[in-house]
């Protein structure tokens, strides 16, 4: 049975957010690829029936790459999300913060916890890495290091927790699209994801676009902007709505989106996660 791609190695919050998708979609079987390109090449190549990506984080912000990625294949829809709170821990072989030299993880995590950093190990070096599990790894190997990364990556790696919920930020999430061929239908609310551009760069042509929806009491959940890569100051924007494309009210606005519009893509009407099952 093809598996759910995400980005490795093990022991990521991709892969975290890849077993709770797993969970809801009756999957048990993973692969971690290299890279978010990897990820997504995956189902195009038959080599996983999913792939997870992280789209968002509420500290960080976009993840440009996905949406990029998204936009450039749409042969694949937009099929569900995860949405993971990032508990960050301290993680080592070594018995006792005194015994710690350096600390490893990747730049973001190192950042998120930067007060815990300062006020328990001050002056211990620290160490960029590739991913949280990468750093776990490291971890695993050496006894006088410690890692930044999930308590998911601490059973993985097998790996004694020393400290948990070190994060700065401790609302801090990540927002996964899960994306394939086909729809799961799971049990709703649901949420649309689509992607818009203006028929010119004009003054209230993205009021024109949004009022619609406001009109008809339609909620936005999100909305971002991306540069179109052919001109200065031309956008394309991504939204997200509450509601089916292919039910009304929602239906009817997109209809009428489709005459104010130079592009219009759905890229998927999927179940809403409610807000953390369990973040990059």
């Amino acid at each position: 049975m093809k598996g759910i791609a995400y980005l490795g190695p093990r022991g990521t919050y991709s892969h975290e957010a890849a077993t709770i998708w797993g969970q809801r979609a009756g999957q048990d079987s993973f692969l971690a690829c290299p890279d978010l390109p990897g990820v997504l090449a995956a189902v195009l190549q038959g080599q996983a029936a999913a792939a997870i990506l992280p789209v968002e984080n509420s500290i960080e912000g976009a993840v440009n790459l996905t949406l990029d990625l998204v936009l450039e294949n749409p042969e694949l829809q937009v099929i569900g999300e995860v949405v993971l709170p990032v508990h960050h821990c301290l993680i080592s072989r070594a018995g006792d913060l005194a015994t710690i030299r350096e600390v490893w993880s990747h730049p973001q995590a190192l950042a998120q916890c930067r007060h815990y950093l300062a006020q328990n190990l001050p002056g211990v070096i620290t160490r960029p890495a590739t991913s949280t599990a990468a750093a776990a790894d490291q971890a695993r190997q050496q006894p006088y290091l410690a890692a930044i990364a999930s308590n998911f990556a601490a059973e993985v790696y097998q790996l004694p927790v020393l400290a948990a919920g070190i994060e700065d930020y401790p609302d801090n999430k990540t927002r996964f699209w899960v994306l394939g061929r086909e729809n799961l239908h799971l049990p709703g609310p649901y949420k649309t994801s689509l992607v818009v551009a203006a028929v010119a760069n004009r003054p209230g042509s993205l009021y024109a676009i949004l009022k619609d929806f406001a009109a008809a009491g339609i909620n936005l959940t999100r909305i971002e902007s991306r540069p179109t890569k052919q001109e200065l100051g031309e956008y394309l924007f991504f939204i997200d709505c509450e509601g089916r494309a292919t039910e009304p009210p929602l239906r009817e606005v997109l209809e009428g989106l489709k005459a104010k519009t130079s592009l219009l893509s759905i890229l998927g009407s999927y179940a809403r996660d409610g807000g953390g099952t369990s973040g990059r």
